[in-house]
C-alpha cells in the first residue's frame, strides 16, 4: 500500500514504516503530521484510488524525527570582459518525517 501527496508543493511517495524527506515544515521532532491532500492511494488488493484533484476522505498520518540540511549549491556568475565575478551558495533544510499509516 502506497499514497502520493502533496507536501510542499511537491508530490512525495509515502509507504507505512517509510522514512521520507520533504521540505521543512514547522513542527517539532517527535510531532505528529496528518497529510490530507492525498492525489493517489494504491491498496494491498492492487485497487487504485485516484483524486480529483484530492482523494476524499483520505489522509497519511507521519511522526516528525527532525530536520535536516539537504546539499549545498554553489552558483557561480561571471560578466566576461568586466573582471566581475562572484560565488553564491545554497542549502536547503529538510524534515525528515516517518510514515505511520495511510487512512482512506
Amino acid at each position: 500500500m502506497y499514497a502520493i501527496v502533496e507536501a510542499g508543493g511537491r508530490q512525495v511517495r509515502m509507504v507505512p514504516g517509510a522514512v521520507v524527506t520533504i521540505d521543512r515544515i514547522g513542527a517539532e521532532a517527535g510531532t505528529e503530521v496528518s497529510f490530507d491532500k492525498v492525489l493517489l492511494v494504491e491498496k494491498d488488493a492492487g485497487e487504485v484510488l485516484a483524486g480529483a484533484p484530492f482523494v476524499a476522505d483520505a489522509r497519511v498520518v507521519a511522526v516528525v524525527e527532525g530536520e535536516v540540511r539537504g546539499p549545498k549549491i554553489r552558483v557561480f556568475m561571471k560578466k566576461r570582459r568586466k573582471t566581475a565575478r562572484w560565488t553564491r551558495g545554497h542549502r536547503s533544510t529538510h524534515t525528515r518525517i516517518r510514515v505511520k499509516e495511510i487512512l482512506v
